[in-house]
């Protein structure tokens, strides 16, 4: 944290009310996720062949999953899919009250997801990024929305590229929001590793300065992003600017499907997501705006799952 920024965050401890300080605290607390459970498995959508998987992490952090093969027999063809905060590798179960419903009172299913792709001729690989679903907590229960997750995507490209039937598989990517602006960091930090992917389907991947505006400006406390920062410091965390997907996408040279509410409740701010996809270093990339909605968590995150014929062609464009 710059010491202008620090200076200005101790002087607003000073004179910020009670209240205002508790508001402050909470949205620093975006980034302790709260950890979704597994409402749902392949088996809810008819899918039989899957099984559970344990991968290390590039620290050795334990991640669950599941290997799903695809419709009728395991293909030549991998889709590794990771999740959102605080989802999990189901989706997230918003629709079985708070705490969850505090976040949105919907659900959203990513087993859909698995099973629109898995009769699409692709397996998948879904896992649980750390302090999420059913894998292992890290980082004092923190997420770094990218700066530490990122290791979850080494290790699971690793762990594909060691495997002896999935290392001959063609891969592709569907990472999103947070595990979007993780896999973006392990491309940087490992482009060798990433350099075989096909394509990366990138949905809702954010900014947390803007997220942090946003919810701040609901909440009256706008004029306090410097105390933000210092709380997340607190925490043991990293501040806002930071945690973006803009300090990677330059790295990032894969054909690239993003897909963006536009009028994102969460983040009032479609700039931030045009910036990405600007910054991306892809020749060929998409952008796909939802429109018609603000509804983050209800439509962005349950697109594919509702609109399968506005993803699949682009996958299926560089995998068949």
């Amino acid at each position: 944290m710059p010491q202008a920024r620090l200076e200005k965050a101790l002087e607003q401890l000073k004179t910020i009310s009670e209240s205002d300080h508790a508001k402050v605290k909470g949205l620093a607390e975006i980034v302790r996720p709260l950890r979704s459970f597994l409402h749902k498995t392949p088996d809810d959508h008819g899918m039989t062949g899957w099984t559970d998987v344990i991968i290390p992490s590039e620290d050795g952090t334990p991640l669950e999953g599941w290997y799903i093969t695809a419709k009728g027999g395991e293909s030549d063809k991998l889709i590794i899919f990771n999740h959102a905060l605080p989802m999990c590798r189901s989706g997230f179960p918003g629709h079985f009250g708070a705490p969850w419903s505090n976040y949105d009172a919907v659900e959203i299913d990513f087993v859909l997801q698995y099973k629109h792709l898995t009769d699409a001729g692709y397996n998948v690989l879904t896992y649980d990024i750390r302090n999420h679903g059913n894998s292992a907590a890290a980082n004092g229960g923190l997420s770094g929305i990218g700066q530490w997750e990122w290791r979850d995507c080494v290790g699971v490209k690793r762990w594909v590229d060691a495997h002896p039937r999935l290392s001959k598989m063609k891969v592709g990517l569907y990472s999103q929001c947070m595990g979007g602006n993780s896999q973006y960091h392990a491309i940087h930090r490992h482009p060798e590793l990433f350099a075989n992917v096909a394509c990366m389907v990138s949905p809702m991947v954010v900014s947390m300065a803007a997220i942090y505006d946003a919810f701040s400006s609901l909440q009256g406390v706008s004029q306090y992003q410097e105390l933000i920062d210092l709380e997340l410091m607190k925490m043991g965390g990293f501040v806002a600017a930071e945690m973006t997907p803009h300090l990677w996408a330059s790295s990032v040279t894969m054909p690239v499907l993003m897909v963006q509410v536009h009028d994102d409740e969460w983040t009032r701010n479609p700039e931030d997501g045009q910036k990405t996809f600007d910054l991306l270093g892809s020749e060929d990339k998409e952008l796909l705006w939802i429109r018609d909605t603000t509804k983050r968590f209800r439509d962005g995150y349950n697109h594919f799952g509702r609109y399968p014929e506005q993803i699949l062609p682009f996958i299926d464009k560089y995998m068949k």
